[in-house]
Order: structure tokens, then sequence, then C-alpha cells
């Protein structure tokens, strides 16, 4: 596995905002600068899949690897890569920490770390502090 960007941030917002935001991948173009859509095909539930539109690219086929209370990772599928966003949520005295961390694994991924790498690397950050930003917005 290559691990392609990680981010962190620290917000007043509680855990749950975070996974409301997650789940309602209707919204993620409002905070996710690169998607042009996502549709998730049923609830926001570990095993779902759905199909994501990057700008400038093809469709994307997506599963929800893990969902629990304290992390959400889902996988686009590529040609014989699998890039993976792990978000991962912890809360103590200070706020609420939130992690993620883009990584590739596959036979491929040398391949699409060299389309992809680049862009991914200038995006988790901003797309991050535009998380943090909507969900410190909305009460939970």
């Amino acid at each position: 596995m290559t691990t392609i960007a990680t981010a962190q941030a620290i917000s007043t917002a509680a855990p749950a905002a975070f996974f409301a935001k997650w789940a309602d991948m209707a919204t993620w173009p409002e905070w996710n600068n690169d998607t042009e859509w996502v549709r998730l095909d049923g609830p926001f539930t570990q095993g779902a899949s759905g199909t994501l539109k990057p700008k400038g690219g093809p469709e994307v086929p997506f599963i929800v690897e893990r969902l629990s209370d304290r992390e959400f990772v889902d996988v686009s599928k590529l040609i014989g890569a699998r890039l993976i966003f792990d978000h991962q949520v912890a809360s103590d005295t200070e706020g609420t920490t939130v992690t993620v961390t883009v990584s590739i694994e596959g036979p491929l991924r040398w391949f699409w770390t060299r389309v992809l790498g680049a862009d991914l690397a200038k995006s988790v950050e901003p797309d991050l502090r535009a998380l943090v930003a909507a969900a410190e917005a909305v009460l939970v």
C-alpha cells in the first residue's frame, strides 16, 4: 500500500456532525472541490456501494468498506488498484480530531499514483478544511 496524503484538523463540531456530512453524499461537492457528484445506492452503511464523478474524470464505483462511530473508509475501484479514503474521528477535551488518509493498493498503484497522486495530495488538506467549516456550521 502507498500513502498518497494525510491531513488532520481539530474542530469544535461533534463527531456526529462529520458523519452527517459524510452520509449526505449528494452534498460532497460543496466541500470536496475535486468532486462533481456522488450517488450512494441505498443507506449509508458498511457495504453500501455508489458511484462518484471526479471533476474532469470518469465515473468511479466505490464501496463503504468500513463504518463505525470512529471511522468511515470508502474505497474507489480503479483498474488494477483500490483508492482508499480513510476518515477517522476522535474526541477529547481539545475537540474533535479528524484525520483523512488517502492511500492506494494493487498491482497498478504505481500508475494511478502518477496519474492521480499529485492532485489528490494537493486537495486533501483544503477539502478537510472545507469539511470542518461545513460541519461546524451545522448544530448536531
